[in-house]
């Protein structure tokens, strides 16, 4: 057995693992279920294919462009390879059971590498450094306490990031000498904190007070003059109270850009502050849409993503007050945009589109021209055959515009129907690729709508805002609106629908099996919330206030009236359709509680219930061998459900 499955074994045998009678699933002891059949062999092995999709996430590149660092797995759980050509031989560096979150180069060393890495899905990162030459990891963290938001200064004297080491609940920001290894807090208060970027010289580091995504500050914290670990004077606000997605310094340290909604309407723009005295600069670009992502070279070279109705759009600046060109790539989602620091004609960058995964690509700037650095396989699959969604619209109350991604099998037979609701809530659905609902669509023959209901990110702050607090309530008329897109789509079949979705996701899968009944035939609750006032009192602490900033205080009574009379756990009695629950045990999110709590309820009412519960996971599955059980039992459920004389199984 792995450490990790020994250390899970160890905790449930001082705790009990659920408080329902759960058993281990045959082969898996980290796997508990209770009501799930056995997963038929062909059905394992066709899903198979599916299941070994993998992806290749862009962490950093070398000062010179030669290398790329990147995420991947080949394993069980994703770890750190290089790449030193375009579609080179990726070399593992990394060799956890757990797996890696980010990861960042030294400055001028790529044969040095830090990193933060999960234990127990958890979400405790801890802090390392890795010597490629020796090729041992030193831990440089506490070991205990959650820690996030690396970021390595350009001399490669600094580390900065947010840990709760203080007291377990806020999120302060250190500082690091690599050299000496000496560490300083820099930046601590009540709340979340997080470094962003560091000056061309290193004295000075970005820092965002982060409240909800609609409400941060952007600090300024000057380091000692010599560079040494502490301050020098008092951190300065820079920003106040708007949604910031990004900052980076210009290169001569005299003013900040930053990606934010302040001064620019409804959207997110960038718009240059001065670190002084001064004027600041107007927004841009023009436009009806998000500025999702900046990156600044050395050189003053920009490069920015414009979140275009899900899609990404990748603009260069050659120069401050330069017009920014266009470059054309895959079209998806791009996930990280990093330029050499020694490099003036290069980008690197990551993106995933619905039809392939996410892989590292390195613009030349010269010629305007994307080359791909890593091909992820597909399992041996034909990516031709993945559909790609159509972009739709339907109406809901309020005078809102529900957007939505509808994949759907070719031919002219009405396709049962999975509505696949993001998390977040201020996810959005991106059309990016999803092995599991390329299997429905191809293999089932199924549709599967992803909505991007109000409160979704990227439409603008006002629609982002439409369900925050009490405003919730009126915003579930969206899952009426929904069902009512697909009951006058000739192409879709109304009266088979089954809802899917993970943590908010999860709450809304829930809603909608209580408060639309009969109109949905299944639910697949991943770590979802069943009680807004439960899941806001269990939640880790260090979360406790921005899901309170989203959800509302449970603890005003008018406020929690509201999150009661919408919390599905207090309407269990009308849910009809059968359910399947998905959690991990060491949830800091959405605890384990939430999921046991609905299963419980469902099962007094006499209704069918499948649980699925992981040892040795947290806020989703990341390790393959439980994920795949997962998708297996998924696949199972949803093609039971929406088989044509369906019927619900006996309660077990």
């Amino acid at each position: 057995m792995t450490t990790a499955l020994l250390l899970a074994l160890a905790l449930a045998a001082e705790t009990p693992a659920s408080t329902l009678d759960v058993a281990p699933v045959p082969g898996r002891p980290n796997l508990l279920q209770l009501g799930v059949p056995p997963v038929p062999p062909e059905l394992a092995a066709r899903l198979n294919q599916y299941q070994n999709v993998r992806a290749a996430s862009l962490m950093d590149v070398a000062d010179d462009g030669s290398a790329l660092l990147v995420r991947t797995r080949f394993g069980n759980t994703s770890q750190l390879h290089v790449v030193t050509r375009p579609l080179g031989m990726r070399e593992q560096i990394t060799f956890g059971d757990e797996p890696v979150l980010e990861a960042r180069f030294a400055a001028g060393d790529p044969r040095t590498v830090y990193y933060l890495q999960d234990k127990g899905g958890g979400e405790f990162y801890q802090l390392y450094r890795l010597d490629r030459r020796t090729g041992r990891s030193a831990l440089l963290t506490d070991g205990k306490s959650r820690h996030e938001a690396l970021v390595v200064s350009p001399t490669g004297r600094h580390l900065a990031w947010a840990g709760t080491d203080r007291n377990g609940k806020d999120s302060d920001v250190y500082v690091a000498s690599t050299t000496t290894r000496r560490q300083a807090r820099v930046v601590e208060g009540s709340g979340t904190f997080t470094p962003v970027a560091f000056s061309r010289d290193g004295l000075h580091l970005l820092v965002l007070q982060f409240r909800s995504i609609a409400d941060a500050d952007l600090i300024l914290v000057t380091l000692g003059e010599d560079g040494s670990i502490g301050t020098s004077g008092p951190p300065r606000r820079l920003l106040e109270h708007a949604g910031i997605r990004g900052a980076a310094f210009a290169p001569d340290g005299a003013s900040v850009l930053v990606a934010s909604d302040l001064g620019s309407g409804d959207w997110v723009k960038l718009r240059s502050f001065p670190v002084r005295d001064g004027p600041r600069g107007a927004p841009f670009p023009a436009g009806a849409w998000d500025v999702e992502a900046l990156e600044l070279a050395p050189d003053g070279r920009l490069a920015f993503t414009v979140n275009e109705d899900g899609y990404s759009r990748l603009y260069v600046a050659d120069g401050p007050g330069a017009p920014p060109r266009r470059i054309e790539i895959p079209a998806g989602e791009v996930t990280r945009l990093v330029f050499p620091r020694g490099r003036k004609d290069l980008l690197a960058l990551s993106v995933m589109t619905a039809t392939a995964p996410e892989d590292a690509y390195v613009v030349s700037l010269r010629t305007g021209k994307a080359e791909r650095w890593t091909r992820s396989e597909v399992g041996g699959l034909d990516p031709a055959t993945f559909v790609a969604p159509e972009l739709v619209r339907y109406p809901s109350t309020d005078g809102i515009t529900v957007p939505a991604f509808l994949y759907r099998p070719p031919g002219g037979a009405r396709r049962p129907v999975i509505i696949d609701w993001h998390g977040g809530p201020e996810g959005q659905n991106r059309p990016v690729l999803k092995p599991t609902v390329q299997y429905l669509v191809t293999e089932l023959g199924f549709a599967v709508l992803q909505p991007n209901v109000r409160g979704s990110d990227g439409y603008g702050k006002a629609y982002l805002a439409a369900d925050d607090g009490v405003k919730r309530e009126a915003s579930l008329a969206d899952i009426g609106a929904t069902l009512d897109f697909i009951g006058k789509d000739p192409r879709l079949d109304a009266g088979r629908v089954a809802s899917w979705g993970g943590s908010y996701g999860g709450y809304m899968v829930l809603a909608s099996l209580v408060f639309q009944p009969a109109r949905i035939r299944a639910g697949v609750d991943v770590v979802g919330i069943s009680s807004l006032p439960t899941f806001l009192e269990s939640t880790q602490a260090y979360r406790r206030d921005l899901r309170r900033a989203e959800y509302g205080d449970e603890r005003i009574p008018e406020v929690r009236a509201v999150q009661e009379r919408i919390s599905p756990l207090n309407h269990a009695d009308l849910l009809r359709a059968p359910l399947l629950v998905i959690q991990g045990r060491n949830d800091p999110r959405v605890p384990q509680s939430e999921a046991e709590q609905i299963v419980k309820a469902v099962r007094a009412n006499g209704k069918e219930v499948w649980y699925l519960l992981a040892l040795d996971e947290g806020h989703g599955f990341q390790k393959k061998e439980n994920r795949d059980v997962a998708t297996a039992v998924t696949i199972l459920f949803l093609e039971r459900m929406l088989r044509e004389t369906a019927e619900p199984a006996p309660v077990r």
